[in-house]
């Protein structure tokens, strides 16, 4: 479980972060904060996974006490300018999320953090390759869940027969299943893996001609 620290002044503001916090798969609130000095307070005595943190806070910027975090923080905000963007991303936040925002957008965006979180579990060396699928996992819920021109209902079927395959599996293969067009399939499947989600490798049939199987990477 994802331990998540909120840090918000006002306190109608925080009970909705902790509300859609604790809504989404894998994370569970340690608390929450008022003030900087609150936040220092509680991860000194109780370290989390990751910290929400609002830019307004009453007795210093959110921006000042992120320079100092050592742990992983997103950026819920109503500061919507360039120096505030900049500014928290140079000093570390993983993501900045302006207000007012949906339940749908944070959940998307800590899905996408749990997914990253899980990419990067345990001590060894990383391929370029899969450092710029960690990347895209992290910030694979920027993007609207369901790309224009998508069903969410064959996003969802096509996803699910990749997730349960045990082994790679090809277009035609997938809209056999499915009963869609082998086409369809393909584009579907091809979205998958430029989200990162999926792999993509090329091999040669028995006809000696080649084709794409695709196999499910991400913890969905």
């Amino acid at each position: 479980m994802i331990r998540v620290l909120v840090v918000e002044d006002d306190f109608r503001v925080a009970q909705v972060h902790v509300g859609f916090t604790a809504r989404a798969d894998g994370f569970a609130v340690a608390g929450t904060a008022r003030t900087a000095a609150e936040a220092r307070e509680f991860l000194a005595a109780q370290p989390v996974d990751l910290v929400l943190l609002d830019s307004y806070l009453p007795d210093e910027p959110g921006l000042d006490l992120l320079a100092e975090l050592s742990v992983d923080t997103i950026m819920l905000t109503a500061a919507s300018d360039t120096a505030s963007v900049r500014l928290a991303l140079a000093r570390g936040a993983l993501n900045y999320l302006v207000k007012p925002f949906t339940a749908e957008q944070l959940g998307d965006r800590l899905a996408a953090y749990r997914r990253y979180r899980g990419a990067l579990a345990g001590n060894r060396d990383l391929g370029q390759e899969e450092i710029d699928r960690v990347w895209r996992l992290l910030h694979e819920g920027d993007r609207p869940s369901v790309p224009k021109g998508q069903s969410a209902v064959t996003v969802h079927l096509v996803s699910q027969a990749l997730r349960q395959a045990s082994q790679p599996r090809t277009a035609a293969e997938i809209a056999d299943e499915l009963g869609i067009s082998r086409a369809t399939a393909q584009r579907y499947l091809a979205a998958l893996a430029r989200d990162g989600v999926a792999e993509m490798r090329l091999r040669y049939g028995s006809t000696g001609r080649p084709e794409h199987r695709y196999r499910w990477l991400a913890a969905r």
